[in-house]
């Protein structure tokens, strides 16, 4: 028998759990090289819904992968594409072509074309909102469903925290359902979104060390060691050179790209090198990066991606441990509420 605090979890996620299909309304945040078909079918199989990154694979790729997952698991699972990827339409085709019931389209809006796309193949299609006019603008077009991640969260970040973001965007879109993420680690506050109109929540850090993850050892430990301070923004020296914001724990390459954008910026204030040239340099710099840290285990001179939540993953635990430890925290918590109004009455 249910207790009845599990019973409000349910309730409270109801709306989550039936639009992903799934008993946990909680998704895995892709995350290059790491949500691959092992760790998205542990989180599918332990009852929550795993997201591939395809990132920038081929159609062919993305293909095997979504077979090869499908082997492991029976459950419902999604795939996160990028909207600027040059062959988008390929592996839009790729979904429809291997049923896939839920794609997030990331990195940029996307086009009501790819949306429209994705729905002639009968994919709920979830966006992401980095802000309210976004999220209606997403609605408008037709989106079936929004994730709103704030800047703790790990990799490319916008300038809002999650919390900001919540207050700003679920009082005001109750169409469809909004999945909140960034620097979400424990159940509690899973309970508190939930509450101010979530479906349900999105989680990345707190997977990557999963024993399913395919993360190098070497960068597993890295997180395990780090605390929330460690998760810093990539810094920008000179606003005539951008650098794309990204959360990611600081190591001896995290210094070196300090350096190398003074030393390039002075190379074109001094004539040596034109503007073009000095934008690439810059923007190269962290090309291969997680690659080199996630698969190959270089912690120090590759990118080590990662949310502020990551001073909460304090060791390896299976995915179904996980889940069941963010269950069991959100329940206590409910648990709780429901003595305290015992008390009271």
């Amino acid at each position: 028998m249910k207790t009845a605090p599990y019973q409000i979890l349910n309730t409270l996620w109801k709306r989550g759990r039936d639009f992903l299909g799934v008993e946990v309304a909680l998704l895995g945040g892709a995350m290059t090289w790491v949500s691959n078909r092992n760790l998205v079918s542990a989180i599918s199989n332990a009852g929550g819904f795993g997201v591939i990154a395809c990132g920038s694979m081929t159609a062919d790729l993305l293909r095997a992968e979504i077979k090869a997952t499908k082997e492991l698991t029976d459950k419902p699972f999604g795939v996160n594409l990028i909207t600027m990827h040059p062959k988008l339409d390929e592996l839009i085709d790729v979904c429809g072509e291997m049923k896939i019931g839920h794609v997030v389209l990331a990195g940029g809006l996307p086009s009501t074309a790819s949306i429209n796309r994705l729905k002639d193949y009968s994919c709920k299609v979830i966006g992401f909102a980095p802000a309210l006019i976004i999220a209606k603008k997403l609605q408008k077009m037709g989106i079936d469903g929004l994730i709103i991640e704030g800047s703790e969260a790990g990799g490319h970040i916008g300038p809002v925290s999650t919390s900001v973001l919540a207050q700003e965007i679920l009082p005001e879109i109750k169409e469809i359902p909004i999945f909140v993420a960034g620097g979400i680690g424990r159940g509690e506050v899973i309970v508190s979104y939930l509450e101010m109109g979530a479906a349900g929540c999105q989680l990345g850090t707190r997977f990557v060390c999963a024993t399913e993850s395919p993360a190098h050892p070497n960068f597993k430990k890295c997180f395990i060691k780090a605390q929330a301070r460690d998760a810093v923004v990539s810094q920008q020296l000179d606003p005539r050179f951008t650098v794309i914001p990204v959360r990611a724990l600081a190591n001896t390459a995290t210094d070196r790209f300090m350096k190398i954008q003074a030393e390039v910026i002075s190379r074109y204030d001094s004539g040596e090198i034109p503007l073009k040239e000095a934008q690439l340099l810059i923007e190269h710099f962290w090309a291969g990066s997680l690659r080199k840290a996630v698969i190959e285990g270089d912690v120090e001179n590759g990118s080590l991606m990662a949310g502020q939540s990551v001073g909460m993953v304090t060791s390896e635990q299976t995915t179904q441990e996980v889940i069941n430890e963010l269950i069991g925290q959100a329940t206590s918590f409910l648990d709780n509420a429901l003595l305290y109004q015992r008390l009271l009455a």
